[in-house]
This record gives structure tokens, sequence and C-alpha cells, in this order.
């Protein structure tokens, strides 16, 4: 499956100032692209995922001062960045320093995946835009985030009662694999991750202009903004895709985070606890 043209316009500016002043979306000034994991339903009757404890994100690089505070308030006091050294020196978005806050480096990729050779074979099947070719880069994503995916999971196994936020540039794919594997734990349908998934075709709309013009400047992008547009899709096929995957390639979610994080079934158990919260004790 391929991006149709409509995946790829501009969306209504109307539309977009309403979906994201509106949950899952949170504001945090000059942030893109912030949701709350919180409060989708779970495979248990009246369990959700706990409210206002695991934030995704695009890159925190530009955030405000009133944004600063307002993760502080928010209690969002450590933050796991999935992106690697190259990638921040090539965009100039360094990690910033927030008074309070911890910012932790979990890079998925190491530096040397980011030679010109294999971010070009990566751009190649980025620009494809098809289910098959995300799944692909999904896959690499898997086999290189364990030691990643594995810091932020015991950092829920550990500290229930510290919020938390994690990004990548766009927060979308390393993003989307790790919001997917933690809401799988904690139990929700894949129906409803797919949907989360999806919600960021609207919560990377401001940052529009911003990411295509740094795509513009790579040789594949340069005179094809079309193919930068479908590198930016984010359908909820290709996140149902990604569970055949996951289950399939990597025998679900729990072998694969056993396998590739070294967390035993007692932290599992202990993961999916953290994560959510009954309904009744929220009333």
């Amino acid at each position: 499956m391929t991006a149709t043209d409509s995946e790829l316009e501009p969306l209504d500016p109307a539309y977009v100032a309403d979906v994201l002043s509106r949950p899952p979306f949170v504001q945090i000034p000059g942030v893109c692209n912030v949701r709350d994991l919180g409060s989708y339903p779970t495979a248990t009757p009246d369990v959700v995922t706990k409210p206002g404890y695991a934030y995704r994100s695009a890159e925190l690089s530009s955030i405000t001062e009133e944004g600063a505070r307002k993760m502080v308030s928010l209690g969002i006091l450590t933050v796991f960045d999935l992106r690697s050294d190259p990638e921040m020196m090539k965009y100039s978005s360094p990690i910033p320093t927030i008074e309070g806050v911890d910012v932790i480096p979990t890079p998925v990729f190491k530096n040397e995946d980011y030679s010109p050779e294999k971010l070009a074979k990566k751009f190649e099947l980025y620009a494809t835009g098809t289910t098959e070719s995300f799944m692909i880069l999904y896959s690499q994503i898997l086999e290189h985030g364990g030691p990643a995916f594995g810091t932020i999971l015991r950092h829920v196994r550990d500290k229930p009662k510290s919020p938390f936020i994690f990004h990548c540039t766009a927060g979308k794919d390393r993003t989307g694999v790790i919001a997917a594997i933690l809401l799988k734990l904690a139990g929700v349908d894949n129906h409803f991750i797919s949907q989360d998934y999806s919600l960021t075709r609207v919560g990377r709309e401001p940052d529009r202009a911003k990411v295509l013009g740094r795509l513009s400047k790579e040789p594949l992008f340069a005179a094809n903004s079309e193919a930068a547009m479908r590198m930016l899709t984010s359908r909820y096929e290709t996140m149902r895709a990604f569970f055949n995957l996951l289950e399939e390639k990597y025998g679900g979610v729990e072998t694969y985070v056993k396998t590739y994080t070294e967390l035993t079934d007692q932290d599992l158990k202990t993961i999916r606890s953290n994560l959510v919260v009954t309904t009744k004790s929220r009333m």
C-alpha cells in the first residue's frame, strides 16, 4: 500500500488546531506532536492506561521557556531522546537544557548507522511510502532498539510515579514503535494503538514546513517534495502491519522484549501493572 494524494496534502489549519486542542494531544510550547498515552482501554474491564504518566512527542530542541515550565508542571522530569548524535548535528537540533529535567540520551541507532550510504538506503525506502518499505525500516528499529527500549521499560518498572516523555525527531517511527510496545504491554487493543500512531498525521502538521525544509537538503528529496511527504505518512494500516511483523518475526511483544532487552516475565508483569490504573480508582 502506498500513500494517497490526500495523505500528502496540507491539512486544514482549523481542523488541525481543533484536534491538537483535545486529548490525547497536550500543548507544550515549542514542541510538536505531544500526546499522553493514558486513558486507553485495555483488555481488562475497568482498567485503562495511566493518564499523565507516559508521553510521546517530536524533538524538544525548540522548546520555549513556557514549554519547559509546562513540562515541569505536568511532572515530566525525565526525557528519553531516541536520536543519535549525527542526526542532531545534521539538523542543528541539540538536546536542550531544561532546569529540573533529566534528559537521557537513548539512541536507537549507533552513530555508524548514519553513514552517507546507510542514510541514502534509508531515505530510498522512506521515499517509496509503501507499507512494505516501512516494515523493513521498523524491523531495523526493532533490531537496533533493544538497549534504548530497555532503558525506557526499566524506568516504567522502577519509577511508576515519575512521568516521562520519549521522542525522536518527528515523533513518528522510533517513537511510534516504542509507544506501540508500551501500549501493547499494557493490554491495549491493536486498533487503539494504530489510531494513536495515525494521529501523528495531524500532530506533525505544525512542523510541516520545517521538516520539508530539512529534507529538501537531501539529494533524493531536493526535487521531489512528494517523496519527502511520503516519508512522513503515518497510516493506521502501517501500524496494523507492524503488529503482524512483531508477531510473525519476533514472536509477539513479550518475546521480543524479553529477547532484546533481557527483561524477565516478572519485570513485564510489574511494567504492565505500572502502566495501568482502574477507572474506579480515578473517580
